[in-house]
Parts: structure tokens; C-alpha cells; sequence
């Protein structure tokens, strides 16, 4: 329920904060209470549960009964179809699994059972367990414009021809987010009817349920109600996935929540997550990914690209060469993907992979400018295949720079005029990591700071409604230099006025718009971008501005 992670497509802010502000960090302690029938004490079918992912003991285990712990992200696939190389993206930066966005038409384009065979083609082919979500369900009963969960389970049914044999490769997360803050008790029934109707239609996939106050059960509703929810479901292949934001900002709300499914018997992800701070708290993300590792629970992060406010995207403009600091803490950080993730073993025809790569050639240096050095190396060898690099730059203490699925790659948003040295490993689809190649020493050029001029402009309305629309402006440097503090310059041609923004600070006076920006996109480094996202008013005409400034000089349309 974070402002920062909400898509221009998923809701208003207005909704997402509604009732919020007052209430954060009251997680209701609902008893779950001694499982008096696990998972493993149940009859399960023979031969069906075990041919593929499902529940075991409180655990979620694979057909051989191996524990897969997901290390995944979050892709919005639905509204960016065109961004089928982010499976191979994700995958390279070491995670296990994908969850994907897809609509069921009631609220977004419904993605057809071609495209969702091509996301499960995809998610295999790159070796990524596969779970897929619909988003018309967030938010329902505060969100007027959401769908329910009997309407997505509908969905799953009509897909049932593309999901069958998919058990050891898909979970089914029946919806997002499906119930806002406006009476979360109401979740509970619409929950248990949709699991009975799927598992009615013949489904054996293990299914995943979100839960209310926008996925965060803030009021403890899921988490009073999981084991009534669980025992539900005859097969006991049912997964319950928090989503952890502004309301889990101390280490004891996020241990308190994980623990008491772990101590019920009861199985928990962490479907979705963030970790930057806004004016509404700061997650701790720390904690919940230390806890998730040392409880073996799953986690997800939000999100990989195409956030309407940028400051949960983990890469900018879709670039795994361009990690954001969000990125970088979840790909590299500690208990990060790139240190904990393991491949499924379904993958690895169920003994696993363990031989590492052997270590790249010695980088060279291609280009060099103020602020980027660009670099190219021998290729790695695998008996699977190499399937990423990781550039770290080498000195009092490796950090890594930049990411590549290829051998090549740019390390930008450097300091002009000072020496670097850089080196490089190769990853394999299974995780492991080569030793480190030779080093290579470079110094960028002289340079400074670029106060405007040098730079694109994108605009795009969003959505429209009787009276207002939602609108994203795309701001880009095309300088050789970072650019800091920057002022955007433009004017609506009909009248329109700004009343809320994000990414930016505007004012405006009649048609003209100055914008300032937000802390987080105070700085646009060479070759960067940040998104500003806003609605406002408008009349029967609403014409795009047609010229934009920063800094006082023209900027290109993008």
C-alpha cells in the first residue's frame, strides 16, 4: 500500500493512501494458533502434487521434495508487452522467479492465453519459476474500479488448457492486493470461494492468496484467518504471500508477522516489498530480507521497471546495466538475491547445478568519458551456460558497478578526472559465481556539471476521466555529465492545472509549469532518466505541451 510502488495503471494515489496516514504500524496480532492438521498430515493426491511444485510440512518444495525458496522480482508485464527481454534480465542477476503482471480484462487489456503461454515459454526458457498474478483485484471494495477474485478465478479457469503440466513450473496468485482498507474482514470468504472454485475446475497448482489492506493486513485479518483459509483447501497446496511496505518499518512488526505463520505451520512469502523511504515510513527492508533467510521464506521485490514514480524501479528504463540504489541493495546487498537465490532444481533435472563458471578474460577499455567507462572482456565458459556478468569496481573494498548478459558493458554516473580500476565475473543459471577475472585500470575524462540544454522530453497522458487525467513526463540527460538540480520548464495549451505530483515539485502559474525535483531525482547522472507522474484538472480539449526547458535551454522531444 505504498505510494512510491504503485503504476500509473494500478490505482490513483489518492485510494492507495486513503486511511492510511493515521493508522501505520497497527498490525493486529490475529491468533493462528497450533496447526492441528499440517500440510503433510494431510492425504494428498497421489502422484499429482508431488509431479511439481507444492506444500509440504508449512514448506513449499518441489516435486523431488527439495524446499525452493524464491528470490524473485516483480514484472509488470501487462502494461509493458513489448519488455519480453526482462525475463532473460531477471534471470541474469541470479533470481530464481518472476512474478508477472497480467490483467483479466475486467479492469486492464486482458492478456490472452498466447501471450500467457508465451510468459510461461519465456519464464522456462530462462530457467525462472514462473507466478503469475492478476491486477485487477487490488484494491477491491475501496477501489471502485477493481475486480473481484470470482471474476480472476474465471480467468485462471478459461487459461486452464495453457497451465495444465505447468505445476512444477507456475503458481497461480489468484489476485492482487484483492481487498482494500474498507472492511478487510470481507476478504475472507471471496478468498476461500475463489480457491474452491479453482481447485472445483481440476486445478493442482499451488495457489498463492494476497492479502487485504492492500496486500500489507495491516488489521491482522489474513493472518487471524489463514488457518480457516488454509484448511479450505482439501489439497493443502495454498501459499500466503505479505506485502511489506510503509506500515512494516521496525524490525519487530516484520519478524512478528513472518514468525507467526512460521510458528503456526503455515506458509508464508513475502509476495511483494520495498525499501526506500517516503513521507509515509520507512520499510525496513533490512530485516525482512535477514528474516525471510533466516526463516528460508520466499521474497519478492518491487519491481523490475516502469514504476509511474521511479523509486522502487530496481533498474531505470528497463537497462540491467543501469541498476537504481534499490536495485543495487536487492541484487547485491546483503541476504540479496545474488548472494542467497538457488535455482529450481526442475531446472537441473533435479540434482542441481554446483560447477561455477570459469573467470572471463581480462576486461579492456573501449571508451572513456567524464563520467562512464565502457569495457569488453573474453567470454566465460559453463557446462550450462554463462548467463551473466557482474563488473565490480576493485578497491579498498568490491562493489559491484554494473550487470550484463552480454561481454561488454558501460559503467556510468562516474566522477570526472579520477582513476578507477574495474574487473569482472560470470554467473550461470544456477547462481554460481566464477572467481574474479584480472583487473584493468582506467581514468574518466575532465568534465563538470551540466545545468540544462543537453537533454530529451517525453510526455503521455496515462488515463483520462471527466474532468482530470494522469500524465507522466519522461525527463532524460543526454549530457556527458550528471545534472543536479535541475528545472523543468513548460505550458498546457487548454487550461489544464497540475494537483498532484510525484517525482517532482511543480508550480504553476496560469499555463506555465516550473518543476523542481524530488529528493530522490535531484541528480540525473549522463545518459539517465527520471519519471515525474502527476494528475490534474482539465476541460473538453487536452492538448500536449509541445516544448519543454531545463534549465532555460530547449530540450529534445523524445
Amino acid at each position: 500500500m505504498r505510494p512510491a510502488r504503485s503504476t500509473a495503471r494500478t490505482r490513483p494515489l489518492t485510494l492507495l493512501l486513503r486511511g492510511l496516514a493515521a493508522l501505520l504500524g497497527l498490525v493486529v496480532a490475529g491468533a493462528l494458533g497450533p496447526a492441528p492438521a499440517r500440510a503433510a498430515d494431510r492425504a494428498e493426491p497421489a502422484g499429482a502434487l508431488a509431479a511439481g511444485l507444492h506444500i509440504s510440512d508449512g514448506r513449499l518444495v518441489e516435486g523431488n521434495g527439495n524446499d525452493f525458496v524464491m528470490r524473485g522480482i516483480n514484472h509488470a508485464h501487462t502494461w509493458y508487452p513489448g519488455e519480453t527481454q526482462s525475463f532473460a534480465d531477471i534471470k541474469a542477476t541470479g533470481a530464481n522467479t518472476v512474478r508477472v503482471v497480467l490483467s483479466d480484462g475486467y479492469r486492464w487489456s486482458k492478456n490472452s492465453a498466447a501471450d500467457v503461454a508465451a510468459v510461461i515459454d519465456r519464464c522456462k526458457t530462462n530457467r525462472l519459476i514462473c507466478v503469475l498474478e492478476v491486477h485487477d483485484t487490488t484494491g477491491y471494495g475501496e477501489d471502485a474500479a477493481a475486480g473481484t477474485l470470482d471474476h480472476a478465478a474465471d480467468y485462471w479457469i478459461g487459461l486452464k488448457d495453457v497451465l495444465a503440466g505447468e505445476e512444477g513450473h507456475v503458481v497461480i496468485n489468484i489476485g492482487n492486493e484483492p481487498w482494500g482498507n474498507t472492511d478487510p474482514a470481507g476478504w475472507t470468504a471471496p478468498t476461500i470461494a475463489a480457491v474452491k472454485k479453482l481447485r472445483a475446475a481440476g486445478f493442482q497448482h499451488t495457489i498463492m492468496v494476497d492479502a487485504p489492506n492492500w496486500g500489507q493486513d495491516w488489521q491482522g485479518v489474513m493472518r487471524a484467518q489463514a488457518r480457516t483459509v488454509y484448511d479450505a483447501d482439501a489439497t493443502g497446496n495454498l501459499i500466503f504471500s505479505i506485502h511489506m511496505y510503509s506500515v512494516y518499518n521496525t524490525a519487530a512488526k516484520v519478524t512478528d508477522y513472518l514468525n507467526a505463520f512460521v510458528d503456526a505451520g503455515l506458509p508464508l512469502l513475502i509476495g511483494e516489498f520495498g525499501g526506500p523511504a517516503d513521507q509515509y515510513g520507512d520499510p525496513d527492508e533490512d530485516t525482512m530480507m535477514a528474516t525471510a533467510e533466516q526463516l528460508g521464506l520466499g521474497y519478492l521485490a518491487w519491481s523490475w521497471s516502469g514504476n509511474t514514480d521511479p523509486i522502487l524501479d530496481l533498474t531505470i528504463d528497463f537497462d540491467p546495466g543501469r541498476l537504481s540504489s534499490w536495485g543495487e541493495r536487492i541484487l547485491h546487498g546483503a541476504n540479496g538475491i545474488a548472494q542467497t537465490s538457488k535455482e529450481a532444481t526442475v531446472y537441473a533435472g533435479g540434482t542441481g547445478d554446483t560447477k561455477a563458471p570459469t573467470a572471463p578474460g581480462t576486461p579492456s577499455v573501449t571508451a572513456v568519458t567524464a563520467s562512464s567507462v565502457s569495457l569488453a572482456w573474453p567470454a566465460a565458459t559453463d557446462d550450462t551456460g554463462v548467463t551473466g556478468y557482474d563488473v565490480v569496481r576493485v578497491g579498498g573494498t568490491e562493489t559491484t558497478a554494473v550487470t550484463s548478459t552480454t561481454t561488454s558493458a558501460t559503467v556510468k554516473g562516474l566522477t570526472a578526472d579520477t582513476a578507477y580500476t574495474f574487473a569482472v565475473y560470470a554467473r550461470d543459471a544456477a547462481g554460481n559465481r566464477s572467481a574474479r577475472s584480472a583487473t584493468v585500470g582506467a581514468r574518466t575524462g575532465k568534465g563538470g556539471s551540466t545545468p540544462g540544454g543537453a537533454c530529451s522530453v517525453g510526455y503521455r497522458v496515462i488515463g483520462e476521466w471527466p474532468g482530470g487525467f494522469q500524465g507522466e513526463i519522461t525527463l532524460r540527460n543526454t549530457a556527458t555529465a550528471a545534472v543536479s538540480g535541475w528545472q523543468l520548464g513548460f505550458a498546457f495549451a487548454d487550461g489544464q492545472k497540475i494537483s498532484n505530483m510525484w517525482g517532482g515539485v511543480a508550480t504553476q502559474n496560469g499555463a506555465t509549469v516550473s518543476v523542481a525535483p524530488a529528493s530522490y531525482t535531484s541528480t540525473i547522472a549522463a545518459g539517465g532518466t527520471v519519471t515525474l507522474g502527476f494528475t490534474a484538472a482539465k476541460g473538453a480539449a487536452n492538448t500536449a505541451p509541445v516544448a519543454f526547458t531545463l534549465g532555460g535551454a530547449a530540450c529534445a522531444a523524445a
